[in-house]
């Protein structure tokens, strides 16, 4: 392909989603999707089917986000990590899943075991998903890799977590390296500016879609951005809630 056509962060907003991939040009884009398609947003299960359909349609490169792995983590402990799992979100994907209030009416365990028997498919679809992702001179990753050691070997926390270490920390990977995870307002520090953020071969991707902010779709070729598509969140405005 000569292109690729990535994706920012989705968090379960499906509308936008399909409204970006009706930018994506399949004969001549690898389309890679950063990771965060759930949690937050109202529509997480529509968003993981859209996402599935694409890696089996396009061959997209569908990479994981800390919030899949939060969900697999909550699937695998239900009890431990529920708390924490629906403070980040992941109460949204659970009634997308099952059904609204299904966290006050089953306990952790009764609601693992409901989505486990629903989703098998979708769950082992999400235990797949690759860390990163290279494309000629570009890395794609979900949060960022670790610049003190060789890149490739990060940690999978890292690859799915790390921010201010990979943010300020010096890139002599010879790569540009593609991220979401952190929304762009935060790296700009400003939590206004929802536009991609550049800095020393790094590109941040994430608006903010499920915030209030914008979903971006970023087509790069070997010579770096061919085009910026931006679209806005109609529910806004800009509310961080965090």
């Amino acid at each position: 392909m000569e292109q690729v056509f990535v994706i920012g962060d989705i968090h379960g907003e499906y509308e936008m989603f399909r409204e970006i991939l009706k930018k994506y040009q399949p004969e001549k884009q690898q389309l890679i999707l950063i990771g965060d398609l759930n949690d937050r947003g109202p529509k997480s299960k529509d968003c993981w089917l859209l996402g599935m359909e694409l890696v089996e349609k396009y061959e997209a490169v569908y990479l994981r986000g800390n919030h899949e792995q939060y969900f697999l983590e909550f699937m695998d402990n239900p009890e431990d990590w529920f708390p924490s799992y629906l403070y980040n979100g992941g109460k949204e994907t659970i009634e997308s899943l099952l059904h609204k209030g299904a966290t006050e009416e089953y306990s952790p365990t009764e609601i693992a075991m409901m989505i486990r028997s629903r989703y098998k498919k979708v769950l082992d679809f999400l235990a797949e998903r690759p860390l990163y992702c290279e494309w000629g001179d570009y890395v794609f990753v979900h949060a960022g890799v670790d610049l003190t050691k060789e890149w490739r070997e990060t940690s999978p926390q890292d690859f799915l977590w790390i921010r201010e270490p990979f943010h300020e920390g010096k890139n002599n990977t010879g790569m540009t390296i593609v991220f979401g995870h952190t929304i762009t307002p935060m790296l700009y520090g400003d939590m206004e500016t929802t536009a991609l953020w550049k800095s020393d071969g790094k590109i941040g991707i994430d608006g903010g879609a499920v915030f209030g902010g914008t979903l971006h779709g970023v087509v790069f070729d070997k010579d770096g951005i061919v085009h910026d598509y931006e679209i806005p969140n109609k529910d806004g405005p800009w509310q961080p809630d965090f």
